[in-house]
């Protein structure tokens, strides 16, 4: 910054001595008032700068306390059939409404071959989408209160709103699950 200001004034200068001026007080006073005007400018940038850098660090903060909350939601887990697996949580708002709602202890019924799902008693906010290809292990929202775990995998034209994943998720088959949810 420092530099930019003498370099300022070596150009203002060496302008003034190249063009020659008659009346050297006006052009010193001129002169006086443009290094006056490119200091304030500086000044600026630096607390524009200082603005920035602070700006930068209330995100840094934000991204602090989103960190807290990502690990509130990975002590989330899952029991199905009294065995836990490892659930993948999405980082949306349908995830941190559905935490505030745990612990959880559903029954989940059977549907086509391929999913189990509840009808939760709660609405929780929805983003859907149309994922095309459903995997084995996805976790979804369905409207905004029926909560599906896929078992296999297949191509939908349904849309949902994305949950997480569960590891190694077997094959349930047919019947009612027993599922945990808690922190």
């Amino acid at each position: 910054m420092k530099k930019r200001v003498i370099l300022s004034v070596v150009i203002i200068l060496l302008v003034a001595l190249i063009t020659g001026c008659n009346n050297k007080e006006n052009d010193i006073t001129k002169n006086q008032n443009t290094v006056e005007e490119s200091l304030n400018s500086n000044e600026n940038y630096a607390t524009n700068n200082e603005n920035t850098n602070s700006n930068t660090n209330s995100n840094t903060n934000e991204k602090n306390t989103n960190t807290k909350e990502e690990v509130n939601m990975s002590d989330v887990k899952i029991i199905i059939n009294d065995k836990e697996y490892s659930i993948n949580l999405e980082k949306n708002e349908t995830v941190k409404e559905l935490i505030k709602l745990l612990p959880l202890d559903i029954t989940m019924r059977e549907l086509n071959g391929n999913e189990k799902y509840i009808y939760l008693d709660n609405t929780l906010p929805s983003n859907s989408a149309n994922p095309k290809h459903i995997n084995r292990g996805d976790v979804m929202l369905y409207g905004n209160n029926c909560l599906v775990i896929f078992y296999k995998s297949f191509d939908t034209s349904y849309s949902y709103t994305k949950i997480g994943y569960i590891d190694n998720l077997p094959n349930f088959g047919s019947g009612d699950i027993s599922v945990k949810i808690e922190k």
